[in-house]
C-alpha cells in the first residue's frame, strides 16, 4: 500500500520555528512544500502551492492568523488550517471557535500525528 504524503505550508514569522517545524513534520510524514513569514506571503503561497494543510501562527507581523485563516477558507474546505502559537489556547479560544480552522496545537506540542489528527 502506497501512502501519499500530505502537502504542508508553514506560516510563522520566526525562521527558527519554521526550520524546526519543517524538519519535524517532514520526518513525520508531511511534504513541506513552502514557508511564509507573514500573512500576505501566506496568502500568495497558498494560492500558488495549493497545500493540503496550513500550519498557521496566530500572531503575524502584518495580518493576524485569524484573518489569514478567514481568507483561505472562504472558498471551501481546502486547505485544512491548524493554528499554532507559543501562547496557550485560552488567550484566543473565542477567535478559534469562530474561525474556519480545524483546531490548535501549541508550538511546544507540535507533532506529525497531532497535526494529522486535526487536519483530518
Amino acid at each position: 500500500m502506497v501512502s501519499v504524503r500530505r502537502t504542508l505550508l508553514i506560516v510563522d514569522d520566526h525562521a527558527g520555528f519554521r526550520e524546526f517545524a519543517r524538519a519535524l513534520l517532514d520526518a513525520e510524514g508531511f511534504d513541506v512544500v513552502g514557508e511564509a513569514a507573514d500573512g500576505e506571503s501566506a496568502l500568495v503561497a497558498a494560492r500558488r502551492l495549493n497545500p493540503d494543510v496550513v500550519l498557521l501562527d496566530v500572531a503575524l507581523p502584518d495580518l493576524d492568523g485569524f484573518t489569514v485563516c478567514d481568507r483561505l477558507t472562504r472558498v471551501g474546505e481546502r486547505p485544512a488550517i491548524v493554528m499554532t502559537s507559543s501562547r496557550g489556547i485560552a488567550s484566543f479560544r473565542w477567535a478559534l471557535e469562530r474561525s474556519g480552522a480545524r483546531g490548535f496545537i501549541a508550538k511546544g506540542d507540535l507533532s506529525g500525528p497531532a497535526l494529522a489528527e486535526l487536519a483530518g
